[in-house]
């Protein structure tokens, strides 16, 4: 069975550097009429599609297909507590704020008051597990991460051995309870 996973389009903080985490934030209108400009590629139409029920990745969907997805809570994007909201560049600057590069949070890293990558492949494995077809899902660029992460075996030590960009599909294997992920997404498609 295979997965494929597309992050949500841009928003204004996305465009302003902000951290979302759960904040509901819409799509950016301009972004949504350039998504209404694209499409599945054919090897992902057909398949059923899930979604995160934050706004934006719902939008997404309904620009990209036309249809209203159903969606699940355990794709909600990791909680940043007290960092949404703010700039990752900012609180990066401050040593005293906690944040750091993805490339040094391990599976333990936690925002105050937020949770760990743990945390959030805790809650997004039995959202897998319970698939029975071919399904792509719109989510959140940490849901991408962890679930790329089990899929290559990454432990978030170092650089990420993938580059998660807007408007491409990764495609995950799934086999027994293992993940494999592809070499390389697919690009969503001009209608």
């Amino acid at each position: 069975m295979k997965v494929g996973l597309l992050r949500h389009g841009r928003t204004d903080w996305n465009n302003a550097g902000l951290l979302q985490g759960r904040t509901d934030r819409p799509l950016d209108a301009t972004e949504a009429e350039r998504l209404g400009t694209l499409s599945l590629p054919e090897s992902w139409q057909g398949a059923d599609i899930l979604a995160s029920p934050l706004s934006r990745a719902v939008s997404t969907v309904e620009c990209l297909t036309g249809i209203t997805p159903r969606t699940n809570g355990g794709l909600t994007e990791m909680n940043f507590g007290e960092w949404e909201g703010q700039a990752g560049r900012t609180l990066l600057a401050d040593p005293e704020s906690g944040f750091k590069n993805v490339e040094e949070w391990g599976w333990t890293f936690r925002p105050p008051r937020g949770e760990t990558p743990q945390e959030v492949w805790n809650r997004v494995a039995p959202v897998i597990r319970n698939l029975r077809r071919n399904t792509l899902i719109v989510c959140h660029m940490v849901v991408m991460r962890v679930i790329l992460a089990k899929a290559h075996h990454w432990e978030f030590k170092g650089p990420p051995p993938f580059q998660i960009k807007r408007d491409r599909i990764y495609g995950v294997s799934i086999e027994g309870t293992e993940l494999y992920a592809d070499a390389e997404p697919v690009r969503l498609v001009p209608r």
